[in-house]
């Protein structure tokens, strides 16, 4: 059986380095990189054949070169910008894709890497591990067996650092599509898409400031949203990018999932010691477990479909995409908006 091409489409993520080293200890798989797009990055950001070397990746200087190689599967790791043209690039090639969060900046975008995708017959996946979570895929059990009676609501939180300070173009709101809303919205809302099987969202209500790098960047650092479902669930979402800077971890996502017969609480990222270094006098978290990123990365290229959960489709990115745009009409206007 001949290697698995997998081509990595720029390092302009945080993610990107992650995924080329995961994807380069997989037997089995072949790994080339391009990154070619290194006009928007900050002073300090190392980029390009550079990171590569540091990873340990093949790397060519261009998607033209990348593209001639062959590659069986994609991962999309740029501005969320230019995932469009990266996506629709991919599909015309005949590979399959994996696109880091969110899908794109705009619905039509998403729209169209979507119907290209289905056009051309090839996969279209979104980057969203905490599917592959222990602690969802228990609250998915316990909600699909009816353990938890019928769900009511849901508070969920997605925090983190600011990660501006790690690239640049995360607070540029033309290259990123917004700030802490667009970055940490869609993780929990791809979560819930998953939990009610596709139940629309009806309604969103959303508030965002920027407080917390008031100055600093010139897009929200956190926000606060309300969703309503057709299923009659409403939940919350915090998509702050409110960890400290210097903090061991940088950040978590929790859900609590109430129902009309249990309650039901999950942490994504504890499985973690948490001590204190009097060496450094700071606190430390020493993480353990499953690597959620390599779950989703074998998914995505030797799933056969059978498991749990599979890797996010399209179609439910673009979902995710739809509350994210709702969210910002909603606090530009201060009203609910709803969703068709």
């Amino acid at each position: 059986m001949k290697d698995l091409k997998v081509g990595v489409l720029s390092f302009a993520h945080v993610h990107a380095g992650g995924f080329a080293r995961l994807l380069g200890a997989m037997d089995g798989v072949r790994v080339l990189a391009a990154d070619p797009d290194t006009d928007l990055a900050a002073p300090g950001e190392v980029r390009g054949k550079a990171f590569a070397a540091q990873l340990g990746v093949d790397y060519v200087d261009s998607y033209e070169e990348l593209f001639a190689w062959g590659p069986d599967k994609v991962v999309v790791c740029s501005e969320n910008v230019r995932h469009r043209a990266l996506v629709e690039r991919a599909a015309s090639h005949g590979a399959d894709v994996l696109c880091e969060k969110p899908l794109a900046t705009t619905p039509e975008d998403g729209a169209a890497m979507v119907e290209a995708c289905r056009a051309a017959g090839v996969r279209l996946a979104v980057a969203h591990p905490v599917r592959f979570s222990p602690a969802y895929l228990a609250v998915r059990e316990a909600v699909r067996a009816g353990t938890a009676g019928d769900v009511l609501a849901v508070s969920g939180a997605n925090n983190g650092y600011m990660p501006g300070g790690r690239r640049r173009w995360f607070v540029d709101p033309a290259l990123a599509g917004g700030g802490a809303l667009t970055d940490h919205t869609v993780h929990i809302a791809d979560l819930l898409d998953d939990l009610f099987e596709a139940s629309p969202v009806t309604s969103v209500y959303a508030q965002t400031n920027n407080v917390l790098y008031e100055g600093e960047v010139p897009v929200e650092t956190a926000g606060l949203l309300t969703l309503t479902y057709a299923n009659g669930a409403v939940a919350t979402i915090d998509c702050s990018w409110s960890q400290p800077r210097h903090h061991p971890a940088w950040g978590g996502l929790s859900m609590q999932i109430v129902g009309d017969r249990a309650t039901l609480e999950m942490d994504a990222f504890d499985q973690k010691v948490h001590g204190f270094s009097e060496a450094s006098r700071a606190g430390v978290e020493l993480p353990y477990g499953v690597d959620l990123d390599a779950l989703m990365l074998r998914s995505f290229l030797f799933g056969d479909g059978s498991g749990p959960v599979d890797v996010t489709d399209g179609a439910s990115g673009l979902r995710s995409l739809r509350i994210v745009e709702a969210a910002y009409e909603s606090a530009r206007t201060g009203r609910t908006v709803a969703i068709g």
